[in-house]
C-alpha cells in the first residue's frame, strides 16, 4: 500500500514597527500558515516573538518572514524557543527571511538557536537591508546534534545564506554549506566544534566594543571591524551550552542589556 504524503508546513509572516512616542509601536501585521508572532506589552523598543507553529523545519516546507523597522523605531526580533530541523524524508525545507532598517532606525535580529537532527536538510537565507544610519545587531546560532543525547551528524545537510546591504552596497556576505557526514567536516574544518554562532553589529560604538567582545570570546573564536562602525563575530564551541555561556555577555553588551526576556528562560 502506498504512503500517504507527508504534510507540508507552509507560512508567512509580515511585521513592521514605527516610532510612537519615545518608543516604538506595531504597525503592520500579518501572520499566515504556521507562522505568526506574539508582542509582550514592554515599554521601549517592539518585540516581537516568532512562532513556528509547525514545531520544526522538515523536508518540503516553506517558511518566510518579512520585517521592517521604520524611520526612528526600535524592532526586536526573536523566537519563542530554539528551532528544530528534523530528519527530511525527500526535498529540502526552507526558511528565508528579509528584514529593512530605515533611516534611523534599530533593527536586533536575535533567533534562539537552530538545532539540527541527523537527516535533516535545511536551506536557509537571510537578507537585511539597511538606509543611512540604520544600526543592526544579528546572531545566527547553530547547534549541530543532541549532543546530550549522543547523536552524531554523520548524514544531514545545511545550507545558509547571510547577506546585508547597507544604501544599496554590499557590507556583509556570510555563507555555510554543509553536507553528509557534518560531525567528520567539523572535525576537520572546527576541531569538532557542535555549536557555532555568526554575529554582526552595525553602530557608530563599533570600534569600542572590539576589545570586550574579543574578551569575551572562547579560545575558538575571532571578532574584527569590517568598517569602523561593523564588528563581526564568529564563535565555534563544544556544545550549546558552551555557546551561551559566551554568547549572553557579548550579546548583552551590544544590546545594552536589551536582550529579549525567551533568551533567559
Amino acid at each position: 500500500m502506498d504512503q500517504p504524503p507527508q504534510p507540508r508546513a507552509e507560512g508567512a509572516l509580515l511585521v513592521s514597527a514605527k516610532r510612537s512616542g519615545a518608543g516604538s509601536a506595531l504597525d503592520r501585521y500579518r501572520p499566515s500558515g504556521a507562522m505568526k508572532a506574539m508582542f509582550p506589552r514592554l515599554p521601549g523598543p517592539l518585540q516581537a516573538i516568532v512562532i513556528n507553529s509547525a514545531g520544526g523545519i522538515t523536508g518540503g516546507d516553506r517558511l518566510r518572514l518579512q520585517a521592517e523597522a521604520s524611520e526612528g523605531a526600535h524592532l526586536v526580533l526573536t523566537t519563542q524557543a530554539a528551532e528544530r530541523a528534523y530528519r527530511a524524508a525527500s526535498g529540502w525545507g526552507r526558511f528565508d527571511s528579509r528584514l529593512r532598517g530605515a533611516p534611523g532606525s534599530t533593527l536586533f535580529w536575535l533567533p534562539q538557536e537552530l538545532i539540527l537532527y541527523q537527516g535533516a536538510a535545511l536551506e536557509r537565507s537571510l537578507h537585511v537591508s539597511l538606509e543611512a544610519d540604520a544600526r543592526l545587531l544579528m546572531v545566527e546560532p547553530v547547534i549541530f546534534g543532541r549532543a546530550a543525547m549522543g547523536e552524531r551528524l554523520t548524514d544531514a545537510r545545511f545550507r545558509d545564506r547571510i547577506s546585508v546591504d547597507r544604501d544599496g552596497l554590499p557590507l556583509y556576505r556570510d555563507g555555510v554549506r554543509l553536507e553528509g557526514d557534518l560531525q567528520a567536516q567539523l572535525a576537520r574544518m572546527a576541531r569538532g566544534a557542535g555549536a557555532m554562532a555568526s554575529l554582526l553589529y552595525v553602530g557608530p560604538e563599533a570600534e569600542a566594543h572590539l576589545a570586550p567582545v574579543r574578551a569575551e570570546l572562547p579560545p575558538l573564536g575571532g571578532a574584527s571591524l569590517l568598517q569602523r562602525d561593523v564588528l563581526a563575530v564568529r564563535l565555534l564551541a563544544e556544545d550549546g551550552f558552551g555557546l551561551r555561556r559566551h554568547l549572553l555577555p557579548i550579546l548583552d553588551r551590544l544590546s545594552q542589556d536589551g536582550l529579549p526576556t525567551s533568551w533567559r528562560l
